[in-house]
């Protein structure tokens, strides 16, 4: 087995050497839904593909792919779970190590999107397709995309950037899962894949369901499963970018979500006689003033010295009324409600309950239902997840080994391959310990802690706070928080680069720590 040192320089050079194949791998993976949004349902389109639980094509492409360029050892090394996520994993044959006294690395990145609004990134970006990326460079509008995005490079450093829905949500990780699997195993004499078990996930549905492709694995496979499928440690993908601090930050940590749907009902009749109605929508409307106020004088919500505060904002609304000229019948409308540590789902739900605005509906004779909704879309593969609609956050302290271990290789592979930037927000060599504002697959790890379902040995060193459990987590991924979900999103490959070096290497470095 070769040195430490060397196995590094390696890892660097196969990392810049097959940057031109991911690059070409995420174009296509970003490019794919223009096959069949257009066509007609009748001759196989889709309306919807890449989205939530229309992810077929996508993931039927990165499948063959892993196959054909060697990211497994074998075809049936990969395949899709019954939920849909797709699961490829990576041994070293050679490797006399006891499966069971292994440590098992998870590498996770969800493969849908949000909406692409095509016609919108043509009508204001001109040169640059939601699906196809840049196509005429001269006819961008460089002012308004700059106004929209939180970080670009420099104009002259465009060459490195792919544009297009999911670049930087999150398919990039996807794509540098999928290279980084290719290294390792290039490099398993070199001990790439010594003392360690991968098993990479590319999930279904995160956009609509945060985290329930994990969800599925803690329910339905770890449970009663031998140590060597339970995870030690779990990499998520997604872009730790931030505008303001710089791009490929260590994340530990996030808060967790949940949706809050209030449903008033009243009694419907003809506008020109309001007092023979009860207007659920005007009593809905003064539940939301009410909520925003509280939230505005934090009255109710915790604060945490790393995720932050708990947050709640009106996030949805449906109204079912007659005409524009009649006293609704029905105002239902959702909360998205932030959960940081020690935040409980229940009491945030009893909060909106609570609230004096609730009372005075109810007081008028109008029904007001506060619940947790469920989720009951079905995936791509046609499974109903049925879960409420909870995503619990989780924070990893800094000193553990998966934290400690992430920042060795961070200083190892990525810092000495870094140009820093001379633009604020951009890449540095220092290495960045923090936190994502938003959710990833990560909050579907979590289990009570009272769940004895998962054989977890000691060894593993899960986690416990606020009642729950789970495994060390982590996110290294190219791409930034803020050019998420926006018009012009993209990616910089130099990102790209160093984050399928830096996934490549953390497996052995993580077992060689042990």
């Amino acid at each position: 087995m070769t040195t430490t040192k060397n196995l590094d320089e390696r890892v660097a050079e196969l990392s810049e050497f097959y940057l031109p194949l991911a690059a070409k791998i995420l174009e296509e993976v970003i490019r794919i839904p223009a096959d069949y949004v257009d066509r007609p349902v009748d001759e196989g389109g889709d309306p919807e593909c890449g989205l939530s639980n229309h992810e077929g094509p996508r993931l039927e492409f990165l499948k063959n792919t892993i196959i054909d360029i060697e990211a497994v050892r074998s075809a049936e090394d990969v395949w899709f779970d019954e939920y849909g996520n797709l699961v490829w994993t990576l041994t070293d044959p050679d490797d006399t190590t006891d499966p069971d006294h292994k440590r098992v690395v998870y590498f996770d990145g969800h493969s849908d999107t949000v909406q692409a609004l095509r016609s919108s990134w043509k009508e204001k970006l001109v040169g640059i397709d939601s699906y196809d990326g840049l196509t005429d460079i001269d006819a961008v509008d460089r002012d308004y995309l700059r106004d929209q995005l939180g970080y670009l490079p420099p104009d002259d450093e465009w060459d490195n950037l792919i544009f297009g829905r999911g670049s930087a949500d999150q398919l990039a990780g996807v794509v540098s899962q999928v290279i980084a699997s290719k290294i390792a195993i290039e490099l398993t004499a070199e001990g790439a894949l010594h003392g360690v078990i991968i098993r990479s996930y590319a999930t279904a549905a995160e956009e609509d369901n945060d985290g329930a492709g994990p969800m599925y694995l803690v329910k339905h496979v770890l449970p009663g499963a031998n140590p060597s499928l339970v995870p030690d440690v779990v990499i998520l993908t997604e872009g730790t970018g931030d505008a303001n601090k710089g791009a490929l930050g260590i994340y530990r940590g996030q808060r967790g979500r949940m949706q809050i749907e209030v449903t008033v009902t009243g009694r419907s009749c003809h506008g020109s006689m309001p007092w023979e109605g009860l207007n659920p929508l005007e009593y809905g409307a003064a539940i939301i003033t009410e909520a925003a106020r509280r939230y505005e004088e934090r009255d109710g919500f915790l604060d945490d010295p790393f995720l932050g505060h708990g947050t709640r904002t009106a996030s949805w609304s449906h109204l079912d009324t007659p005409s524009d000229c009649a006293v609704p019948d029905r105002f239902t409308f959702r909360f998205d409600r932030r959960l940081t540590v020690g935040e409980d789902p229940e009491q945030a739900r009893a909060d909106v309950e609570a609230m004096d605005a609730v009372k005075v509906a109810r007081d008028a004779g109008l029904e007001v239902e506060v619940a947790i909704p469920t989720y009951n879309g079905l995936t791509w593969r046609g499974y109903e997840p049925g879960n409420p609609q909870v995503y619990m956050g989780w924070a990893t302290p800094e000193d553990h080994q998966a934290i400690t271990t992430a920042v060795s290789v961070f200083e190892s592979v990525v810092a000495p391959n870094i140009v820093p930037s001379e633009t604020k927000g951009g890449m540095t060599t220092d290495c960045r310990v923090d936190r994502w504002i938003f959710s990833t697959d990560g909050v579907g790890f979590p289990i009570p802690v009272e769940d004895t379902s998962i054989n977890i040995p000691e060894a593993k060193d899960w986690i416990e706070a606020g009642g729950f459990k789970h495994p060390a987590m982590l996110g290294f991924g190219a791409g930034y928080e803020q050019n998420t979900h926006k018009i012009g999103e993209c990616v910089d490959r130099r990102e790209l680069r160093l984050a399928i070096a830096f996934m490549s290497r953390f497996p052995s470095a993580f077992a060689e720590q042990s």
